[in-house]
């Protein structure tokens, strides 16, 4: 009860902390609106570099949940085995 609890108000105020201002909303563009805090991309290429971080952040999302689910490894030596056997 005490988790749930801890989380619940932790999720309350972290969503109040992550919204975007009334002042900022108006300084970001359509696109970000509500979404994040200060003045939004200047330049076309501050787009590009969202868009470059935005790749590498799902890239890693993918292949890290990838090889959680299925890691290839085959060797009966390997540490996993000592984990998966018990």
């Amino acid at each position: 009860m005490k988790v749930t609890s801890f989380l619940t108000l932790l999720i309350v105020l972290l969503s109040q902390t992550i919204m975007a201002c009334p002042v900022c909303e108006k300084q970001q563009p359509k696109i970000t609106q509500g979404l994040t805090h200060g003045a939004g991309p200047q330049s076309n290429w501050d787009w590009v570099i969202i868009a470059v971080i935005t790749v590498i952040a799902v890239l890693t999302l993918i292949y890290s949940v990838k090889y959680l689910i299925k890691p290839g490894e085959k060797n009966t030596q390997h540490i996993k085995q000592s984990i998966l056997s018990n």
